[in-house]
């Protein structure tokens, strides 16, 4: 049998380094992707810490707005009572 031309051997052992290269590529590729996805579940995570934070805070800020208000309106209305007693 004919041994094949030189080029054709050339050709073929560069498919071969550029499948490696390519292969290589794909698993640094892959590695990244699953890098970028790890930092992206811990910024969700952090995401949603904040939102949770400012949900309480704000209900927090609602409850003290109607305390105050309560107490306004007893502050008021033991005022007129205090002042209906002393005429």
């Amino acid at each position: 049998m004919k041994t094949p031309p030189e080029s054709f051997l050339l050709f073929k052992e560069e498919l071969r380094k550029s499948q490696l290269e390519k292969d290589r590529l794909k698993a640094e590729y892959d590695q990244n992707i699953a890098q970028v996805n790890i930092e992206l579940l811990r910024l969700k995570e952090q995401i949603q810490s904040q939102q949770e934070m400012l949900r309480t805070t704000i209900e927090y800020a609602s409850d003290l707005e109607e305390k105050l208000s309560q107490i306004k309106s007893d502050v008021i209305s033991s005022n007129s009572q205090k002042n209906k007693s002393v005429f």
